[in-house]
């Protein structure tokens, strides 16, 4: 008896085993195993036909299911048999572009080992049906709207796009169970109040003003929790929630509102982190938010992981600030905190500065903070303003220089200067106090 016992206590536990992937289990496998090569923000169609070249030759069903307004194709892969029919679509914004990446990686990795059984148990369990960028042209472009120039997030009604027109008839066609609306947010949006960047925030999406709940919202909370908890391992103090607010002619709401109950995912930037990171966070969540249903774990989550996490933030957080300057501008010298934002570039673009503000700045917080109290700032071309280029010359109080020259680097050469992101010269010489 003793020996049955011990037999069937080793079964269980290696049933158990080979069930349970714990999030240090994902982030190893999308360290080993990811395709995706290429930072997000510089994917353009062609890089994304290319991967799904890759999916389909794995085994994966790859179609074109329709043309964008530039007569791009629009492809959708599918994974599985199982009768729970999952949707994700992601870039419907073409500058949103880090779930694109992380879609195919979790296509390629389920397809590559189907042979193992909690991979196995996904496949006989749901079908997954994803759309890696819905919007081509502003993929393209690297632009947040079509070629129309319209949103299509804010075309669920009106359906003036034909990339509108064909998300609303994947869904009807199918019919959906569970969606996930994929995005990126604003690199500064915080977690609450506080200065920590959002690099992930979640938001079970609504079906109407009155924020009703029924069993697909309930069910998705509980998903929301474990898509929480994996990522408290590698991101904590970095998850936040999209704000709730009901909008009529946006896609997550309507899909809720149709029959498809969405999950909202939003991506946005960690400091000392590039895209890659993010893309593995989000393969983490998106994995593990399948395995929970397809093992019947989320019906044990506490949703309160979920309503909890604090509501996400924004206006407390700039790239840089640099505290106490001895700004030299037209109008004369004043002693103020200068803050400044990086706009949302492809990795291999450089990104302009800007100046976002000027003066005491005690409730933003910076990225980056220096302490510029020994130093006279100029602004590089002779503008120190919100909006202008975060272009700087930093001179040491203690030298004689002549401000008002018209040829002020070349005559009276800076200690420092701050240019496009980076000290161009003197790094070290402004001390970094963050």
């Amino acid at each position: 008896m003793k020996t049955a016992g011990l037999t069937l206590f080793i079964l269980i536990v290696s049933v158990m085993n080979a069930f349970t992937q714990t999030p240090n289990d994902l982030a190893e496998i999308w360290d080993k195993n990811h395709i995706s090569k290429l930072f997000p923000s510089d994917l353009r169609q062609k890089d994304v036909k290319n991967y799904l070249e890759k999916l389909k030759k794995l085994g994966i069903k790859v179609e074109e299911v329709g043309r964008s307004g530039g007569g791009r194709e629009i492809y959708q892969a599918e994974f599985g048999r199982g009768p729970l029919k999952i949707f994700m679509w992601s870039q419907m914004h073409g500058d949103e572009p880090t779930a694109t990446s992380a879609l195919i990686d979790m296509l390629a990795y389920f397809q590559t080992h189907r042979d193992l059984d909690w991979v196995k148990s996904i496949e006989q369990t749901v079908t997954i049906r994803a759309v890696p960028m819905l919007n081509p042209d502003g993929a393209e472009m690297y632009k947040r709207r079509n070629l129309q120039n319209i949103d299509i997030n804010r075309d669920a009604l009106d359906l003036k796009t034909p990339e509108a027109q064909l998300l609303k008839r994947l869904r009807d066609n199918w019919n959906p169970a569970i969606g996930f609306n994929l995005h990126n947010q604003q690199e500064l949006t915080t977690v609450g109040r506080t200065p920590k960047q959002a690099a992930i925030s979640l938001l079970v999406v609504y079906g109407d003003a009155a924020k009703t709940t029924n069993f697909g919202q309930e069910r998705n909370q509980r998903i929301a929790s474990a898509m929480t908890i994996a990522l408290q391992n590698f991101i904590p103090g970095h998850i936040g929630r999209y704000g709730d607010e009901w909008t009529p002619t946006a896609f997550g709401d309507n899909f809720s509102a149709w029959g498809t109950p969405t999950i909202l995912v939003e991506t946005g930037a960690l400091y000392g982190r590039n895209e890659m990171y993010l893309v593995k966070m989000n393969f983490i969540a998106f994995v593990t938010a399948i395995r929970s249903v397809v093992t019947g774990s989320e019906k044990t989550q506490d949703p309160n992981v979920y309503l909890n996490l604090p509501n996400n933030g924004s206006g407390g957080l700039a790239h840089f600030v640099f505290r106490r300057a001895n700004i030299i501008s037209s109008s004369g010298t004043t002693i103020s905190d200068i803050s400044a934002v990086t706009a949302r570039r492809r990795a291999t673009f450089t990104a302009p500065n800007t100046i976002r503000s000027i003066g005491q700045l005690d409730s933003v917080s910076g990225l980056e903070e220096y302490d510029a109290s020994g130093f006279n700032v100029v602004q590089r071309f002779g503008n120190m303003r919100p909006g202008e280029l975060a272009e700087f010359y930093f001179y040491r109080t203690d030298r004689v220089i002549d401000l008002t020259s018209t040829e002020l680097e070349k005559a009276f050469p800076p200690d420092a200067i701050f240019s496009s992101g980076k000290w161009f010269k003197g790094a070290g010489v402004v001390r970094k106090i963050k």
